[in-house]
């Protein structure tokens, strides 16, 4: 990757950036074409590759880039000392959020290059991929789960709440006018119906 790609202008950067995430969320590595992610951002091909290189280089970029943005944006909003299972859910779901108000598809993005199966792509990716793998799950292992009603599967509450906000994001992301604060607010009506129906 061409160092300069920095020197852009953030809009036009963010432009390129927004472009590819949305592309390879929707088909993947091999299925996405850089056609498609050029016409989208609103550029040439030939500044595609002179700051990327490749679609592969384009890829790994990305994942890089996709990890450490939300990897900053959980440190700013998830506290070090909370450990209340839906408070730290909550914490979470805001730094997705404030993620999404710049990079609408980061969450996808991220969800298809968990199940990427190309082996090129994976292999690009597989170290970076199980860090991101372990700073997400070491989140969740804080959750004190003591507050459930007994026999409650609290695994499953939290996939529960992860099913939900990915479907409430899946609907509104389809929409143009996508707002993250719209969905947050949206997700968060629907955690606390859980919450009230599992807590003790």
């Amino acid at each position: 990757m061409n160092e300069r790609f920095f020197e852009l202008k953030k809009e036009k950067q963010d432009r390129m950036i927004n472009a590819a995430l949305e592309v390879f969320s929707k088909h993947g590595y091999y299925h996405s074409s850089t056609d498609e992610i050029v016409k989208t951002a609103q550029i040439s091909k030939g500044l595609l590759f002179h700051y990327f290189i490749s679609k592969l280089g384009l890829y790994s970029f990305l994942y890089d880039y996709a990890t450490r943005f939300v990897t900053l944006e959980l440190t700013q909003n998830v506290s070090k000392d909370e450990n209340g299972f839906f408070e730290l859910y909550k914490n979470i779901l805001a730094a997705k959020a404030d993620s999404l108000s710049q990079y609408p598809y980061i969450f996808k993005f991220l969800k298809n290059a968990d199940e990427e199966t190309n082996v090129e792509a994976v292999g690009e990716i597989f170290d970076r991929r199980d860090k991101y793998r372990r700073i997400m799950e070491a989140l969740r292992a804080r959750a004190d789960v003591t507050v459930f009603k007994p026999g409650t599967d609290y695994n499953k509450v939290w996939d529960i709440l992860d099913f939900t906000v990915e479907g409430i994001l899946e609907r509104n992301i389809k929409n143009d006018t996508f707002r993250a604060e719209l969905f947050l607010e949206e997700a968060l009506e629907y955690i606390e119906m859980i919450q009230q129906a599992v807590i003790t």
